[in-house]
């Protein structure tokens, strides 16, 4: 029998599927401290969500006489709060479930663009301090607009499908995508990222978070965007991150609201989390969500299924033919 220990929430039919075989699943999430005294070598896996930082301290306490874990899920996509060179080194198994969140982080993305256009979120709080902003609030059509994707692996590709279909022209920058997948999605792949700025009033960011992509999103990159649409309509420029924290400049990015170079911002995802008290949270063309990106219930439910298929073949002696190591 395996022990699994469950630190930031999991599908109670994925719970109980790893039961069923047999396993002990503790759900409980620990502090720093309680994971740097190397409580994570009680168990064989652990399931980890955006909450939970497992650095090299963390997962070499998690080994002690060579006992302890072997596997580290992450539910959802990014692994930038795992060190997977730490864990390979220590033969810990890694995989993550890239697919199962995709429909609804493509969703969540093409719901920040729409509200960013239409001033939706603006318009929701002035009604509710008793404001009827009817004349002021004059948006734009993503029609006939040029939308940027930094990143064009299934999320950004799953954007730019409905984004064309809402008469929007696609751009993306990723230098590891074949340029065959972009011309059969009639996207436009670019060389550098400057000129995806150039060239679109409206990016989305789509990559991981990694030393080169840090404050990839700078103020030199935003005063590049042009505030006017193909279609000769003063559209302002807007930029939506759904993907990673630290990817946009906060700092240089409230900037760029506050001189108007930026019509708006909106966030999922913030370098420092939870973001409570973050100073973009005082402007008015500002609107965010705390990382909800993948929280429905239809991606949960399939996150937890394939998690829990991966612990399962992992506790059986097998080694995923997904794992990230």
């Amino acid at each position: 029998m395996g022990r699994v220990a469950v630190t930031d929430g999991m599908d109670e039919k994925a719970i109980k599927m790893i039961a069923e075989q047999g396993h002990e699943v503790i759900l409980r999430h620990y502090t720093k401290e309680e994971l740097l005294s190397g409580i994570l070598s009680n168990f064989d896996a652990v399931v980890v969500r955006s909450a939970t930082k497992l650095d090299r301290e963390v997962i070499e306490a998690s080994i002690i006489d060579g006992k302890g874990l072997k596997f580290i899920g992450r539910a959802g996509v990014g692994v930038d709060n795992i060190d997977i060179t730490a864990a390979s080194e220590n033969d810990i198994v890694v995989c993550n479930t890239p697919r199962a969140s995709t429909k609804s982080v493509v969703e969540m993305t093409i719901a920040h663009l729409l509200a960013s256009c239409r001033n939706i979120t603006a318009a929701d709080r002035k009604l509710r301090n008793g404001v009827w902003a009817k004349k002021e609030l004059v948006g734009t059509e993503l029609s006939g607009k040029s939308l940027g994707l930094i990143g064009y692996g299934r999320i950004a590709q799953g954007v730019g499908v409905i984004a064309k279909s809402l008469g929007m022209d696609l751009h993306a920058y990723d230098p590891y995508v074949p340029k065959e997948i972009a011309k059969k999605n009639k996207c436009r792949l670019h060389n550098d990222v400057d000129s995806i700025f150039q060239m679109c009033t409206h990016v989305s960011i789509h990559c991981n978070l990694t030393e080169e992509t840090y404050h990839l999103v700078n103020s030199s990159r935003i005063s590049l965007m042009p505030g006017i649409g193909d279609d000769g309509i003063d559209c302002g420029n807007h930029l939506i991150n759904c993907a990673r924290g630290g990817i946009v400049d906060e700092k240089a990015a409230l900037e760029a609201l506050e001189s108007g170079q930026l019509s708006s911002l909106a966030l999922d995802v913030f370098e420092n989390e939870p973001a409570i008290g973050n100073p973009l949270f005082t402007h008015e063309k500002f609107h965010g969500t705390p990382h909800i990106g993948a929280a429905t219930k239809e991606a949960q439910a399939r996150i937890g299924i394939e998690m829990a298929s991966l612990i399962i073949e992992t506790l059986n002696g097998n080694k995923p033919n997904t794992s990230l190591n």
